[in-house]
């Protein structure tokens, strides 16, 4: 009598098992669409936007733990829209592609946003300072073009201006460059917004 109902539970648990793998597999499709989607939606979006992207430095970077060294990539990617707004992010990852995605997102957290002269050049001369490396811009009249180098020039460009003179003073790391570059940027200001500020009239300013 012991024998026959553990052969009848049995063969109703293996009845039972290809119906919850089938209903298993449903569900994991429907989650890999609606994934899929996603993935497709936030693309298209990226598609959309005015965004560029451009890799300044990829670094294969390694961290002492206590198995021996683990080895990442570093990504140092620079994100602007030429319309005024640039920014600079760092993304580290174990493999390139994912180093220059999450570089991407840093970026695009660290905006600043640059006013632009009708000749697409800076208002006023400005210094920016990260660390070890000093950065002069000043602007330059139409036609110069961006005179600059590295990283310094890639900034310049994201953001939209053409006519500037730059000049790197100090360090020769590109992060640092960078950086220091969007300092400069950030500390810009136009004559209407100084003359809010000091409480003058325009003329006052200029004379």
């Amino acid at each position: 009598m012991t024998e026959t109902p553990t052969k009848q539970e049995t063969q109703t648990k293996t009845d039972n098992v290809p119906g919850k793998n089938q209903n298993e597999q449903k569900k994991n499709n429907r989650n890999n669409d609606r994934k899929r989607s996603k993935r497709g939606d936030s693309k298209n979006l990226e598609r959309d936007s005015d965004w560029q992207e451009r890799v300044v430095q990829i670094r294969r970077v390694s961290k002492t733990v206590k198995g021996g060294k683990k080895m990442s990539f570093r990504a140092i990617v620079v994100v602007g829209n030429e319309k005024g707004q640039v920014g600079v992010g760092v993304g580290k990852a174990g493999d390139v592609i994912g180093a220059v995605r999450k570089g991407v997102s840093d970026g695009k957290k660290n905006l600043v946003r640059v006013p632009l002269t009708p000749n697409n050049s800076i208002p006023t001369l400005s210094i920016g300072r990260d660390g070890a490396a000093n950065v002069l811009i000043r602007p330059a009249a139409p036609g110069t073009g961006v005179i600059a180098g590295g990283s310094i020039r890639t900034v310049l460009e994201l953001a939209g201006i053409k006519n500037v003179l730059a000049k790197r003073l100090g360090s020769k790391t590109p992060l640092n460059n960078a950086r220091a570059a969007m300092v400069a940027l950030s500390q810009l200001r136009t004559h209407k917004s100084a003359s809010r500020e000091r409480g003058i009239s325009l003329e006052q300013l200029y004379s």
